[in-house]
């Protein structure tokens, strides 16, 4: 995987304003985010088929962003997307490496080092570690597991880790220098004015 500091969009059209989801993916890549995860649980096969279709039209044009679909392994390998990413109630990984073609990327969520320790073991490629910082969208998960956590499972694990979670432009640097491979994120990506100014901004704090 690449060594710089990666911005990981995880869509969720449901907190999108005034615009289409298709819109903000597609300026998300022509932003240079490093990765999509198309993230919508609830649509029907042949519309999340469609959209992975047209986030991958997007990201061949512009020759960096990988686009991930959350969970159905199904859809990503027929919409020929990067890889797949796995949550609680997904397959496990190592059972996805046996059906999924073999360049194809496996990311796991995680909410502890022991379901780090175990994503790796299985076959990972990389994992969403979250909640970082205090989130309305991971009240569920529990209290945010701060930056020590962050950097225990950064020193104990090979695979890249993303920080997720309450993540602001301001905590950036500090996930960066606990280990954090990169950030993700919905709302750092969609509550914007401008993605491309976003994302400068962004990339900006780790240089």
């Amino acid at each position: 995987m690449p060594s710089h500091f990666q911005l990981y969009y995880i869509t969720d059209r449901k907190q999108i304003r005034n615009r289409s989801l298709e819109s903000c993916i597609a300026d998300a890549i022509a932003a240079g985010v490093d990765w999509v995860q198309i993230r919508e649980k609830d649509l029907p096969t042949r519309r999340l088929l469609d959209l992975a279709d047209e986030a991958l039209m997007h990201a061949r044009g512009q020759g960096k962003t990988r686009v991930m679909v959350n969970d159905r392994l199904d859809v990503a390998i027929a919409a020929k997307a990067h890889g797949v990413h796995l949550g609680r109630r997904s397959l496990p990984a190592d059972s996805v490496r046996k059906l999924a073609p073999p360049e194809f990327v496996v990311g796991v969520s995680c909410h502890s080092l022991q379901e780090a320790l175990a994503a790796q073991a299985a076959g990972a490629n990389y994992l969403l570690l979250g909640p970082i910082f205090e989130t309305p969208s991971k009240l569920p998960y529990g209290p945010p597991l701060g930056l020590a956590t962050l950097r225990e499972v950064t020193r104990q694990i090979s695979i890249p880790v993303f920080a997720l979670g309450g993540i602001a432009v301001d905590r950036v640097s500090a996930c960066r220098e606990n280990g954090a491979m990169g950030i993700a994120g919905i709302r750092i990506f969609q509550d914007c004015d401008s993605l491309d100014e976003s994302v400068k901004e962004l990339r900006g704090q780790t240089r």
